[in-house]
Protein backbone atom coordinates (compact mmCIF):
# COMPACT_ATOMS: atom_id res chain seq x y z
CA UNK A 1 0.00 0.00 0.00
CA UNK A 2 1.98 3.05 -0.99
CA UNK A 3 1.41 5.26 1.87
CA UNK A 4 3.10 7.68 3.85
CA UNK A 5 2.78 6.93 7.20
CA UNK A 6 3.89 9.36 10.63
CA UNK A 7 3.24 8.88 14.10
CA UNK A 8 0.42 9.59 16.66
CA UNK A 9 1.75 10.82 19.97
CA UNK A 10 -2.14 10.95 21.20
CA UNK A 11 -4.75 8.84 18.71
CA UNK A 12 -8.49 10.34 20.60
CA UNK A 13 -8.45 13.58 18.87
CA UNK A 14 -8.24 12.65 15.18
CA UNK A 15 -10.65 9.44 16.36
CA UNK A 16 -12.88 11.50 18.15
CA UNK A 17 -13.27 14.01 15.09
CA UNK A 18 -14.49 11.65 13.43
CA UNK A 19 -18.62 12.69 14.10
CA UNK A 20 -20.32 8.26 14.58
CA UNK A 21 -17.54 7.82 16.94
CA UNK A 22 -18.35 11.28 19.06
CA UNK A 23 -20.14 8.76 22.13
CA UNK A 24 -16.99 6.02 22.26
CA UNK A 25 -15.75 6.37 25.81
CA UNK A 26 -11.98 7.65 25.61
CA UNK A 27 -10.83 4.66 27.69
CA UNK A 28 -12.05 2.97 24.60
CA UNK A 29 -10.91 5.25 22.14
CA UNK A 30 -7.40 4.36 23.35
CA UNK A 31 -7.20 0.97 23.67
CA UNK A 32 -8.55 1.01 20.30
CA UNK A 33 -6.08 3.54 18.91
CA UNK A 34 -3.03 0.84 19.84
CA UNK A 35 -4.43 -0.75 16.65
CA UNK A 36 -4.47 2.82 14.69
CA UNK A 37 -1.89 4.21 12.49
CA UNK A 38 -1.81 7.25 10.56
CA UNK A 39 -1.10 7.46 6.75
CA UNK A 40 -0.54 10.41 4.33
CA UNK A 41 -1.91 9.61 1.23
CA UNK A 42 -0.80 11.48 -1.76
CA UNK A 43 -3.72 12.87 -4.36
CA UNK A 44 -3.84 9.73 -7.17
CA UNK A 45 -2.34 7.50 -5.18
CA UNK A 46 -4.45 4.30 -4.42
CA UNK A 47 -5.85 3.65 -0.81
CA UNK A 48 -6.29 -0.15 -1.90
CA UNK A 49 -7.39 -2.10 -5.56
CA UNK A 50 -10.16 -4.10 -5.85
CA UNK A 51 -9.21 -7.40 -5.24
CA UNK A 52 -6.64 -6.84 -2.43
CA UNK A 53 -7.33 -8.18 1.12
CA UNK A 54 -9.06 -6.39 3.87
CA UNK A 55 -8.04 -6.39 6.88
CA UNK A 56 -8.49 -3.00 8.62
CA UNK A 57 -11.15 -0.04 7.89
CA UNK A 58 -9.89 3.52 7.66
CA UNK A 59 -11.42 7.04 8.56
CA UNK A 60 -10.86 10.01 6.74
CA UNK A 61 -9.28 12.97 8.54
CA UNK A 62 -9.16 15.05 5.57
CA UNK A 63 -9.32 15.52 1.70
CA UNK A 64 -11.21 13.42 -0.59
CA UNK A 65 -11.27 10.00 -1.76
CA UNK A 66 -13.20 8.34 -5.08
CA UNK A 67 -14.40 4.99 -5.25
CA UNK A 68 -14.25 3.27 -8.62
CA UNK A 69 -15.56 -0.42 -9.82
CA UNK A 70 -14.60 -2.18 -12.59
CA UNK A 71 -17.52 -3.01 -14.90
CA UNK A 72 -17.57 -6.60 -17.18
CA UNK A 73 -17.42 -4.59 -20.01
CA UNK A 74 -13.97 -3.07 -19.02
CA UNK A 75 -14.83 0.17 -18.37
CA UNK A 76 -14.30 1.20 -14.26
CA UNK A 77 -17.39 3.25 -13.00
CA UNK A 78 -16.90 5.58 -10.45
CA UNK A 79 -19.31 5.49 -7.48
CA UNK A 80 -19.09 8.59 -5.24
CA UNK A 81 -16.56 10.09 -2.98
CA UNK A 82 -15.89 9.91 -0.06
CA UNK A 83 -14.73 12.58 2.52
CA UNK A 84 -13.57 13.78 5.61
CA UNK A 85 -15.03 12.46 8.23
CA UNK A 86 -16.36 8.66 6.76
CA UNK A 87 -15.22 5.51 6.82
CA UNK A 88 -13.37 3.62 3.95
CA UNK A 89 -13.35 -0.27 3.66
CA UNK A 90 -16.10 -1.19 6.16
CA UNK A 91 -17.86 -3.49 3.34
CA UNK A 92 -15.31 -5.72 3.06
CA UNK A 93 -13.96 -5.79 6.74
CA UNK A 94 -18.04 -6.87 8.08
CA UNK A 95 -17.62 -9.59 4.94
CA UNK A 96 -14.59 -11.02 7.15
CA UNK A 97 -16.76 -10.46 10.50
CA UNK A 98 -16.92 -8.56 13.11
CA UNK A 99 -15.33 -10.44 16.38
CA UNK A 100 -17.96 -9.43 19.31
CA UNK A 101 -17.08 -12.36 21.20
CA UNK A 102 -14.04 -13.31 21.33
CA UNK A 103 -13.23 -15.68 18.80
CA UNK A 104 -11.21 -15.59 16.35
CA UNK A 105 -12.29 -14.58 12.76
CA UNK A 106 -10.44 -15.46 9.65
CA UNK A 107 -9.06 -12.26 7.81
CA UNK A 108 -10.29 -13.26 4.19
CA UNK A 109 -12.08 -10.14 2.75
CA UNK A 110 -11.03 -8.67 -0.30
CA UNK A 111 -12.36 -5.19 -1.59
CA UNK A 112 -14.48 -4.98 -4.61
CA UNK A 113 -13.98 -1.83 -5.23
CA UNK A 114 -10.92 0.22 -5.55
CA UNK A 115 -10.18 3.66 -3.64
CA UNK A 116 -7.88 6.11 -4.81
CA UNK A 117 -7.09 10.14 -3.22
CA UNK A 118 -8.58 12.63 -5.31
CA UNK A 119 -6.59 15.42 -3.42
CA UNK A 120 -3.45 15.24 -0.50
CA UNK A 121 -5.32 13.35 2.17
CA UNK A 122 -5.07 12.27 5.38
CA UNK A 123 -6.48 9.01 6.94
CA UNK A 124 -6.52 6.50 10.24
CA UNK A 125 -6.48 2.84 9.45
CA UNK A 126 -7.73 0.79 12.25
CA UNK A 127 -7.26 -3.15 12.22
CA UNK A 128 -10.19 -5.52 12.89
CA UNK A 129 -9.07 -5.97 16.61
CA UNK A 130 -9.17 -2.26 16.97
CA UNK A 131 -12.65 -1.73 15.49
CA UNK A 132 -14.14 -4.48 17.72
CA UNK A 133 -13.07 -2.91 20.85
CA UNK A 134 -14.49 0.25 19.98
CA UNK A 135 -17.67 -1.93 19.19
CA UNK A 136 -18.08 -3.47 22.55
CA UNK A 137 -17.41 -0.16 24.49
CA UNK A 138 -20.42 1.09 21.69
CA UNK A 139 -22.91 -0.89 21.04
CA UNK A 140 -25.02 1.44 18.76
CA UNK A 141 -21.69 2.32 16.75
CA UNK A 142 -22.65 -1.05 14.85
CA UNK A 143 -26.12 0.17 14.03
CA UNK A 144 -24.67 3.50 13.14
CA UNK A 145 -22.23 1.76 10.75
CA UNK A 146 -25.19 -0.68 9.47
CA UNK A 147 -27.12 2.30 8.37
CA UNK A 148 -24.01 3.57 6.76
CA UNK A 149 -23.26 0.45 5.01
CA UNK A 150 -27.03 0.34 3.41
CA UNK A 151 -26.92 3.77 2.23
CA UNK A 152 -24.07 3.11 0.78
CA UNK A 153 -25.31 -0.04 -1.18
CA UNK A 154 -28.45 2.25 -2.21
CA UNK A 155 -25.83 5.22 -3.30
CA UNK A 156 -24.43 2.76 -6.52
CA UNK A 157 -28.61 3.15 -7.49
CA UNK A 158 -29.86 5.73 -6.30
CA UNK A 159 -28.43 9.24 -6.85
CA UNK A 160 -27.21 10.57 -3.58
CA UNK A 161 -25.42 14.14 -2.18
CA UNK A 162 -21.91 11.93 -0.93
CA UNK A 163 -21.87 10.32 -5.01
CA UNK A 164 -22.07 14.42 -6.04
CA UNK A 165 -18.40 16.50 -6.86
CA UNK A 166 -18.32 19.35 -4.48
CA UNK A 167 -15.08 20.91 -5.67
CA UNK A 168 -14.93 22.15 -9.52
CA UNK A 169 -11.83 23.30 -11.62
CA UNK A 170 -12.97 25.59 -14.05
CA UNK A 171 -10.15 25.97 -16.27
CA UNK A 172 -9.67 28.21 -18.78
CA UNK A 173 -7.76 27.26 -22.05
CA UNK A 174 -6.98 30.43 -23.30
CA UNK A 175 -6.36 33.87 -22.28
CA UNK A 176 -8.87 34.93 -24.94
CA UNK A 177 -11.77 33.60 -22.97
CA UNK A 178 -13.28 35.90 -20.02
CA UNK A 179 -12.88 32.96 -17.62
CA UNK A 180 -14.13 35.49 -14.76
CA UNK A 181 -17.42 36.36 -16.82
CA UNK A 182 -17.98 33.09 -17.41
CA UNK A 183 -17.45 32.33 -13.82
CA UNK A 184 -20.15 34.98 -12.91
CA UNK A 185 -22.70 33.74 -14.77
CA UNK A 186 -22.68 29.97 -13.46
CA UNK A 187 -22.31 31.58 -10.17
CA UNK A 188 -25.80 33.69 -11.01
CA UNK A 189 -27.28 30.54 -12.28
CA UNK A 190 -26.47 28.82 -9.54
CA UNK A 191 -28.13 31.40 -7.28
CA UNK A 192 -31.38 30.79 -8.63
CA UNK A 193 -30.86 27.17 -8.10
CA UNK A 194 -30.65 28.29 -4.56
CA UNK A 195 -26.95 27.03 -3.88
CA UNK A 196 -24.52 28.15 -1.54
CA UNK A 197 -21.43 28.03 -4.03
CA UNK A 198 -18.61 29.85 -3.51
CA UNK A 199 -16.04 30.71 -6.52
CA UNK A 200 -12.35 30.94 -5.63
CA UNK A 201 -9.79 33.56 -8.10
CA UNK A 202 -6.24 33.06 -7.98
CA UNK A 203 -5.41 35.62 -5.87
CA UNK A 204 -7.08 34.20 -2.33
CA UNK A 205 -6.71 30.30 -3.44
CA UNK A 206 -3.01 30.04 -4.35
CA UNK A 207 -0.41 28.78 -1.60
CA UNK A 208 -3.33 27.69 0.44
CA UNK A 209 -2.85 24.28 2.43
CA UNK A 210 -5.50 21.50 2.06
CA UNK A 211 -7.16 22.35 5.17
CA UNK A 212 -8.43 25.48 3.17
CA UNK A 213 -10.24 23.95 0.27
CA UNK A 214 -11.52 21.20 3.13
CA UNK A 215 -12.59 24.46 5.29
CA UNK A 216 -14.37 25.77 2.15
CA UNK A 217 -15.77 22.55 1.24
CA UNK A 218 -17.67 21.89 4.40
CA UNK A 219 -19.33 25.58 4.52
CA UNK A 220 -20.70 25.67 0.78
CA UNK A 221 -22.70 23.19 -1.37
CA UNK A 222 -19.86 23.82 -4.46
CA UNK A 223 -16.75 25.50 -4.69
CA UNK A 224 -15.57 26.12 -8.18
CA UNK A 225 -11.71 27.20 -8.25
CA UNK A 226 -11.84 29.30 -11.33
CA UNK A 227 -8.10 29.06 -12.85
CA UNK A 228 -6.78 29.38 -16.67
CA UNK A 229 -4.14 26.96 -17.50
CA UNK A 230 -1.43 30.09 -18.44
CA UNK A 231 -1.08 30.37 -14.56
CA UNK A 232 1.01 27.15 -14.01
CA UNK A 233 1.02 27.52 -10.10
CA UNK A 234 -2.67 28.27 -9.12
CA UNK A 235 -3.89 25.76 -11.93
CA UNK A 236 -2.05 22.57 -11.37
CA UNK A 237 -3.30 23.29 -6.87
CA UNK A 238 -6.67 23.82 -8.19
CA UNK A 239 -6.93 20.87 -10.51
CA UNK A 240 -5.29 18.73 -7.63
CA UNK A 241 -7.72 19.93 -5.19
CA UNK A 242 -11.09 19.04 -7.54
CA UNK A 243 -13.48 16.42 -7.36
CA UNK A 244 -14.22 17.15 -10.97
CA UNK A 245 -12.25 19.44 -13.79
CA UNK A 246 -14.57 21.43 -16.26
CA UNK A 247 -12.25 22.41 -19.06
CA UNK A 248 -13.69 25.82 -20.75
CA UNK A 249 -12.24 26.09 -24.50
CA UNK A 250 -13.41 27.56 -28.16
CA UNK A 251 -14.51 25.96 -30.25
CA UNK A 252 -12.74 27.94 -33.05
CA UNK A 253 -9.65 26.86 -32.17
CA UNK A 254 -7.23 24.05 -31.67
CA UNK A 255 -6.08 22.05 -28.73
CA UNK A 256 -2.92 22.34 -27.76
CA UNK A 257 -0.34 18.95 -27.77
CA UNK A 258 0.01 17.97 -24.73
CA UNK A 259 -2.85 19.86 -23.42
CA UNK A 260 -2.22 19.36 -19.60
CA UNK A 261 1.31 19.42 -18.03
CA UNK A 262 2.08 15.64 -16.81
CA UNK A 263 0.84 14.40 -13.92
CA UNK A 264 -1.81 17.05 -12.98
CA UNK A 265 -4.16 15.76 -11.00
CA UNK A 266 -5.84 12.65 -10.00
CA UNK A 267 -9.22 13.94 -11.66
CA UNK A 268 -7.18 14.05 -14.72
CA UNK A 269 -5.68 10.74 -14.48
CA UNK A 270 -9.04 9.36 -13.49
CA UNK A 271 -11.04 11.02 -16.50
CA UNK A 272 -13.03 12.96 -14.21
CA UNK A 273 -13.13 15.81 -16.69
CA UNK A 274 -15.44 17.48 -19.14
CA UNK A 275 -15.03 20.00 -21.70
CA UNK A 276 -17.19 23.22 -22.06
CA UNK A 277 -17.24 24.08 -25.48
CA UNK A 278 -17.96 27.59 -26.28
CA UNK A 279 -19.03 28.97 -29.33
CA UNK A 280 -19.22 32.37 -30.48
CA UNK A 281 -22.19 33.65 -33.20
CA UNK A 282 -20.17 33.50 -36.85
CA UNK A 283 -17.74 31.63 -35.57
CA UNK A 284 -15.69 29.02 -37.63
CA UNK A 285 -15.02 25.76 -36.21
CA UNK A 286 -11.14 25.30 -35.89
CA UNK A 287 -10.96 21.33 -34.89
CA UNK A 288 -13.46 18.49 -33.88
CA UNK A 289 -15.36 18.39 -30.84
CA UNK A 290 -14.34 15.45 -30.05
CA UNK A 291 -10.14 16.60 -30.66
CA UNK A 292 -10.74 18.40 -27.19
CA UNK A 293 -12.26 15.23 -25.82
CA UNK A 294 -9.09 13.54 -27.01
CA UNK A 295 -6.43 15.89 -26.08
CA UNK A 296 -8.39 16.15 -22.49
CA UNK A 297 -9.56 12.55 -21.95
CA UNK A 298 -12.93 14.45 -21.10
CA UNK A 299 -16.20 11.78 -20.90
CA UNK A 300 -18.68 14.52 -21.58
CA UNK A 301 -18.52 17.73 -23.93
CA UNK A 302 -21.27 20.31 -23.10
CA UNK A 303 -21.77 23.16 -25.60
CA UNK A 304 -21.83 26.80 -23.98
CA UNK A 305 -23.53 29.10 -26.61
CA UNK A 306 -22.66 33.20 -24.96
CA UNK A 307 -25.73 34.23 -27.06
CA UNK A 308 -28.37 31.37 -24.81
CA UNK A 309 -29.22 31.62 -21.41
CA UNK A 310 -30.35 28.17 -21.22
CA UNK A 311 -26.91 26.65 -21.92
CA UNK A 312 -25.61 28.39 -18.55
CA UNK A 313 -28.42 27.58 -16.63
CA UNK A 314 -27.87 24.01 -18.06
CA UNK A 315 -24.28 23.97 -16.82
CA UNK A 316 -25.56 25.00 -13.25
CA UNK A 317 -28.13 22.05 -12.78
CA UNK A 318 -25.36 19.57 -13.62
CA UNK A 319 -22.44 21.18 -11.56
CA UNK A 320 -25.79 21.16 -8.63
CA UNK A 321 -26.35 17.21 -8.89
CA UNK A 322 -29.76 19.13 -10.22
CA UNK A 323 -29.88 18.27 -14.20
CA UNK A 324 -32.71 15.62 -15.61
CA UNK A 325 -31.74 12.67 -17.68
CA UNK A 326 -34.42 11.23 -20.17
CA UNK A 327 -33.67 7.85 -20.77
CA UNK A 328 -36.07 6.10 -23.50
CA UNK A 329 -36.78 2.11 -23.80
CA UNK A 330 -36.82 0.28 -27.21
CA UNK A 331 -40.26 -1.57 -28.42
CA UNK A 332 -40.55 -0.76 -32.16
CA UNK A 333 -43.55 1.13 -32.91
CA UNK A 334 -44.65 1.85 -29.24
CA UNK A 335 -41.80 3.73 -29.20
CA UNK A 336 -44.04 6.47 -30.43
CA UNK A 337 -44.91 7.24 -26.94
CA UNK A 338 -42.21 8.58 -25.93
CA UNK A 339 -42.76 11.45 -28.27
CA UNK A 340 -45.44 12.19 -26.30
CA UNK A 341 -43.86 11.74 -23.23
CA UNK A 342 -41.45 14.97 -24.34
CA UNK A 343 -44.24 16.98 -25.21
CA UNK A 344 -45.58 16.45 -21.66
CA UNK A 345 -42.34 17.04 -19.96
CA UNK A 346 -42.28 20.67 -21.95
CA UNK A 347 -45.46 21.22 -21.26
CA UNK A 348 -44.58 20.96 -17.58
CA UNK A 349 -41.58 23.57 -17.51
CA UNK A 350 -39.32 20.67 -17.17
CA UNK A 351 -35.37 20.58 -18.85
CA UNK A 352 -34.33 17.92 -20.40
CA UNK A 353 -30.19 17.89 -19.83
CA UNK A 354 -29.18 14.57 -20.72
CA UNK A 355 -31.15 12.01 -23.45
CA UNK A 356 -30.22 8.71 -23.95
CA UNK A 357 -32.11 5.18 -24.89
CA UNK A 358 -32.17 1.49 -26.59
CA UNK A 359 -33.24 1.00 -30.08
CA UNK A 360 -36.63 3.12 -31.51
CA UNK A 361 -36.23 4.70 -27.97
CA UNK A 362 -32.47 5.84 -29.02
CA UNK A 363 -33.82 7.46 -32.08
CA UNK A 364 -36.54 9.64 -30.14
CA UNK A 365 -33.97 10.82 -27.76
CA UNK A 366 -31.57 11.80 -30.75
CA UNK A 367 -34.48 13.89 -32.28
CA UNK A 368 -34.57 16.13 -28.46
CA UNK A 369 -30.84 15.70 -28.47
CA UNK A 370 -30.75 17.19 -31.76
CA UNK A 371 -32.73 20.28 -30.13
CA UNK A 372 -35.80 19.83 -32.04
CA UNK A 373 -39.19 20.93 -30.74
CA UNK A 374 -42.26 19.28 -31.06
CA UNK A 375 -43.30 20.18 -34.42
CA UNK A 376 -40.20 19.09 -35.91
CA UNK A 377 -39.92 15.77 -34.03
CA UNK A 378 -43.75 14.91 -34.93
CA UNK A 379 -42.87 15.92 -38.70
CA UNK A 380 -39.28 13.82 -39.37
CA UNK A 381 -40.59 10.45 -37.12
CA UNK A 382 -43.96 10.40 -39.42
CA UNK A 383 -41.60 11.04 -42.66
CA UNK A 384 -39.59 8.64 -41.48
CA UNK A 385 -41.65 6.01 -39.95
CA UNK A 386 -45.13 6.76 -39.99
CA UNK A 387 -46.55 7.92 -43.92
CA UNK A 388 -43.82 4.80 -45.46
CA UNK A 389 -42.69 1.76 -43.78
CA UNK A 390 -38.76 1.77 -43.59
CA UNK A 391 -38.94 -1.62 -42.49
CA UNK A 392 -40.48 -3.45 -45.68
CA UNK A 393 -37.20 -3.74 -48.05
CA UNK A 394 -37.67 -7.79 -47.63
CA UNK A 395 -35.05 -10.21 -49.07
CA UNK A 396 -35.19 -13.97 -49.23
CA UNK A 397 -32.71 -14.29 -46.20
CA UNK A 398 -28.66 -15.06 -45.67
CA UNK A 399 -28.08 -12.23 -42.46
CA UNK A 400 -31.65 -10.84 -41.65
CA UNK A 401 -35.12 -10.57 -43.41
CA UNK A 402 -34.39 -6.80 -44.46
CA UNK A 403 -31.64 -5.23 -46.70
CA UNK A 404 -31.42 -2.65 -44.51
CA UNK A 405 -31.24 0.21 -47.30
CA UNK A 406 -34.50 2.45 -46.87
CA UNK A 407 -33.37 2.59 -42.94
CA UNK A 408 -29.62 3.72 -43.90
CA UNK A 409 -31.15 6.41 -46.40
CA UNK A 410 -33.84 7.84 -43.66
CA UNK A 411 -31.04 8.27 -40.95
CA UNK A 412 -29.24 9.81 -43.11
CA UNK A 413 -31.84 12.24 -44.04
CA UNK A 414 -32.79 13.15 -41.03
CA UNK A 415 -29.56 13.17 -39.09
CA UNK A 416 -27.37 13.73 -41.92
CA UNK A 417 -23.78 13.96 -41.08
CA UNK A 418 -24.37 14.97 -37.52
CA UNK A 419 -21.84 14.03 -35.06
CA UNK A 420 -22.64 12.93 -31.06
CA UNK A 421 -20.46 15.27 -30.19
CA UNK A 422 -21.93 18.23 -31.75
CA UNK A 423 -25.32 17.79 -30.47
CA UNK A 424 -27.23 20.42 -28.33
CA UNK A 425 -26.80 18.42 -25.38
CA UNK A 426 -25.22 15.18 -24.19
CA UNK A 427 -26.66 12.21 -25.45
CA UNK A 428 -25.95 7.93 -25.63
CA UNK A 429 -27.48 5.45 -27.58
CA UNK A 430 -26.85 1.50 -26.68
CA UNK A 431 -26.04 -1.53 -29.14
CA UNK A 432 -25.24 -5.27 -28.16
CA UNK A 433 -22.02 -6.24 -29.24
CA UNK A 434 -22.36 -9.57 -30.36
CA UNK A 435 -18.61 -10.44 -30.71
CA UNK A 436 -18.00 -9.69 -26.96
CA UNK A 437 -21.38 -10.26 -25.14
CA UNK A 438 -22.00 -6.91 -23.76
CA UNK A 439 -23.79 -3.61 -24.79
CA UNK A 440 -22.12 -1.14 -26.36
CA UNK A 441 -22.74 2.56 -25.12
CA UNK A 442 -22.65 5.22 -28.25
CA UNK A 443 -21.39 8.67 -26.80
CA UNK A 444 -19.24 9.92 -29.97
CA UNK A 445 -19.16 9.06 -33.54
CA UNK A 446 -21.67 9.52 -36.16
CA UNK A 447 -24.99 9.42 -34.81
CA UNK A 448 -26.64 7.78 -37.51
CA UNK A 449 -24.05 4.94 -37.45
CA UNK A 450 -24.73 4.67 -33.61
CA UNK A 451 -28.58 4.77 -34.24
CA UNK A 452 -28.03 2.08 -37.25
CA UNK A 453 -26.41 -0.32 -34.67
CA UNK A 454 -28.58 0.11 -31.77
CA UNK A 455 -31.96 -0.53 -34.39
CA UNK A 456 -30.36 -3.91 -35.77
CA UNK A 457 -32.69 -6.43 -34.69
CA UNK A 458 -31.04 -9.84 -35.15
CA UNK A 459 -32.47 -11.29 -37.72
CA UNK A 460 -35.05 -8.15 -38.92
CA UNK A 461 -31.86 -5.79 -39.88
CA UNK A 462 -27.93 -6.39 -40.81
CA UNK A 463 -25.63 -6.22 -38.06
CA UNK A 464 -23.38 -3.10 -37.76
CA UNK A 465 -20.10 -3.89 -38.05
CA UNK A 466 -17.19 -2.23 -36.61
CA UNK A 467 -13.51 -3.74 -36.81
CA UNK A 468 -14.36 -6.83 -35.04
CA UNK A 469 -17.29 -5.82 -33.18
CA UNK A 470 -20.82 -7.38 -34.50
CA UNK A 471 -23.59 -4.61 -33.29
CA UNK A 472 -27.41 -5.75 -32.89
CA UNK A 473 -30.34 -3.72 -31.74
CA UNK A 474 -29.56 -2.82 -27.49
CA UNK A 475 -32.73 -4.14 -26.26
CA UNK A 476 -31.09 -7.50 -26.76
CA UNK A 477 -29.54 -7.13 -23.29
CA UNK A 478 -29.67 -3.26 -22.11
CA UNK A 479 -33.40 -2.43 -23.23
CA UNK A 480 -34.08 0.12 -20.45
CA UNK A 481 -30.11 1.54 -20.11
CA UNK A 482 -31.34 3.73 -16.99
CA UNK A 483 -27.85 2.17 -15.54
CA UNK A 484 -26.07 4.17 -18.50
CA UNK A 485 -28.15 7.16 -17.67
CA UNK A 486 -27.17 7.12 -13.87
CA UNK A 487 -23.31 6.55 -14.98
CA UNK A 488 -23.83 9.40 -17.84
CA UNK A 489 -25.27 12.52 -14.89
CA UNK A 490 -25.43 12.98 -11.12
CA UNK A 491 -28.71 14.56 -11.21
CA UNK A 492 -32.98 12.93 -11.77
CA UNK A 493 -33.67 10.53 -14.22
CA UNK A 494 -36.82 10.35 -15.86
CA UNK A 495 -37.78 7.07 -17.84
CA UNK A 496 -40.11 6.29 -20.21
CA UNK A 497 -40.68 2.51 -20.90
CA UNK A 498 -42.83 0.57 -22.85
CA UNK A 499 -41.55 -2.96 -22.78
CA UNK A 500 -44.54 -4.85 -21.29
CA UNK A 501 -46.10 -8.22 -21.26
CA UNK A 502 -47.77 -9.05 -23.74
CA UNK A 503 -48.81 -11.78 -25.88
CA UNK A 504 -48.10 -9.74 -29.37
CA UNK A 505 -48.47 -12.76 -31.42
CA UNK A 506 -50.97 -14.81 -33.38
CA UNK A 507 -50.62 -18.51 -32.72
CA UNK A 508 -52.56 -19.19 -36.12
CA UNK A 509 -49.88 -17.43 -38.41
CA UNK A 510 -47.72 -20.46 -37.11
CA UNK A 511 -50.04 -23.33 -37.98
CA UNK A 512 -49.17 -25.20 -41.16
CA UNK A 513 -47.79 -21.81 -42.74
CA UNK A 514 -47.07 -21.51 -46.14
CA UNK A 515 -43.67 -20.90 -47.85
CA UNK A 516 -42.24 -17.94 -48.44
CA UNK A 517 -43.54 -17.19 -52.05
CA UNK A 518 -46.54 -18.43 -51.31
CA UNK A 519 -47.15 -16.09 -48.41
CA UNK A 520 -45.69 -13.47 -51.20
CA UNK A 521 -48.81 -14.46 -53.69
CA UNK A 522 -51.49 -14.12 -50.67
CA UNK A 523 -50.28 -10.98 -49.11
CA UNK A 524 -47.85 -9.37 -51.45
CA UNK A 525 -44.45 -7.90 -50.64
CA UNK A 526 -46.07 -5.05 -48.25
CA UNK A 527 -46.80 -7.04 -45.61
CA UNK A 528 -44.86 -8.75 -43.38
CA UNK A 529 -44.63 -12.24 -42.98
CA UNK A 530 -44.62 -13.93 -39.37
CA UNK A 531 -41.05 -14.55 -39.24
CA UNK A 532 -40.82 -10.80 -38.53
CA UNK A 533 -42.93 -10.83 -36.00
CA UNK A 534 -41.18 -13.73 -34.34
CA UNK A 535 -37.83 -12.43 -34.24
CA UNK A 536 -39.00 -9.21 -32.92
CA UNK A 537 -40.91 -10.52 -30.44
CA UNK A 538 -37.83 -13.13 -29.41
CA UNK A 539 -35.32 -9.89 -29.87
CA UNK A 540 -36.92 -7.95 -27.34
CA UNK A 541 -37.70 -10.50 -25.02
CA UNK A 542 -36.49 -9.25 -21.91
CA UNK A 543 -35.04 -11.69 -19.11
CA UNK A 544 -36.55 -9.27 -16.49
CA UNK A 545 -38.89 -6.02 -17.99
CA UNK A 546 -38.95 -4.66 -15.18
CA UNK A 547 -34.71 -4.39 -14.95
CA UNK A 548 -33.49 -0.19 -14.86
CA UNK A 549 -37.07 1.03 -13.35
CA UNK A 550 -35.59 1.29 -9.68
CA UNK A 551 -32.76 3.69 -10.95
CA UNK A 552 -35.26 6.36 -12.11
CA UNK A 553 -37.28 9.19 -9.85
CA UNK A 554 -39.84 9.32 -12.44
CA UNK A 555 -41.27 6.30 -14.21
CA UNK A 556 -43.75 6.68 -16.96
CA UNK A 557 -45.18 3.26 -18.47
CA UNK A 558 -47.18 4.10 -21.41
CA UNK A 559 -50.31 2.08 -21.82
CA UNK A 560 -49.15 0.22 -25.11
CA UNK A 561 -49.32 -3.03 -25.26
CA UNK A 562 -52.44 -3.52 -27.68
CA UNK A 563 -50.22 -1.86 -30.16
CA UNK A 564 -47.78 -4.54 -32.17
CA UNK A 565 -43.83 -3.88 -32.17
CA UNK A 566 -44.35 -3.37 -35.93
CA UNK A 567 -47.64 -1.60 -36.09
CA UNK A 568 -45.63 1.29 -37.51
CA UNK A 569 -49.04 3.08 -38.29
CA UNK A 570 -50.14 3.26 -34.63
CA UNK A 571 -48.61 6.91 -34.16
CA UNK A 572 -51.45 9.18 -32.87
CA UNK A 573 -52.46 6.17 -30.02
CA UNK A 574 -49.48 5.85 -29.22
CA UNK A 575 -48.53 9.67 -28.60
CA UNK A 576 -51.65 9.97 -27.22
CA UNK A 577 -50.69 6.74 -24.40
CA UNK A 578 -47.50 8.43 -23.55
CA UNK A 579 -48.67 12.18 -23.30
CA UNK A 580 -51.40 10.76 -20.88
CA UNK A 581 -49.25 8.44 -18.97
CA UNK A 582 -46.34 11.01 -18.33
CA UNK A 583 -49.17 13.80 -16.99
CA UNK A 584 -49.87 11.02 -14.62
CA UNK A 585 -47.01 10.45 -13.50
CA UNK A 586 -45.57 13.73 -13.54
CA UNK A 587 -48.75 15.14 -11.09
CA UNK A 588 -47.42 16.00 -7.52
CA UNK A 589 -44.02 15.27 -8.05
CA UNK A 590 -42.07 17.98 -6.71
CA UNK A 591 -38.54 16.30 -6.46
CA UNK A 592 -37.61 16.90 -10.46
CA UNK A 593 -39.60 20.10 -10.87
CA UNK A 594 -36.98 22.02 -8.33
CA UNK A 595 -34.66 21.41 -11.29
CA UNK A 596 -36.09 23.46 -13.51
Amino acid sequence: MPLFSGPRADIIPPLSSISFLGDVPRRALRAAGREAHWYSVPAGWPLFKSGEEASSIFFVLNGSFGAFRSMPDGRDEFLGHIRAGEPVGEMALFRGGIDLDGDSIPDNARHTSSVYALRDSEVLQLSRAGFDRLIKAEPELLSTMVRLMLERLRDSTEPARRSDPKVYALVSTSPSIDIQQRAGSLMASLDRLGVRARFVMAEEGQDKPSEFFDSLEKAHDIVVLVCTLGDPGWSRLAMRQADRIWLVARADARPSDPLFPPDTSPAQALKLVDVLLIRRPGYREASRPEDWLDASGGTRLFHWNEMSGHHCDRLARVMAGRSVGLVLSGGGARAYAHIGVVRALRDHGLPIDFAGGSSMGAVIAACVAMGWDDDEIDRRIRKAFVETNPLNDWNLPVVAMLRGKRVDKRLKTHFGETDISRLDLPFFAVSTNLSSGSFRVHSRGLLRQALRASLSLPGILPPVVEGQDVLVDGAVLNNFPADVMREFQRGYIIGSDVTRVHQGLNPEDFINPPGFLGWVARHGFSSPPPIAGLLMRSGTLNVNPKAGRELVDVLVLPETQQVELRDWKAYDTCVEAGYTAAQAALSGRQLTKRSA
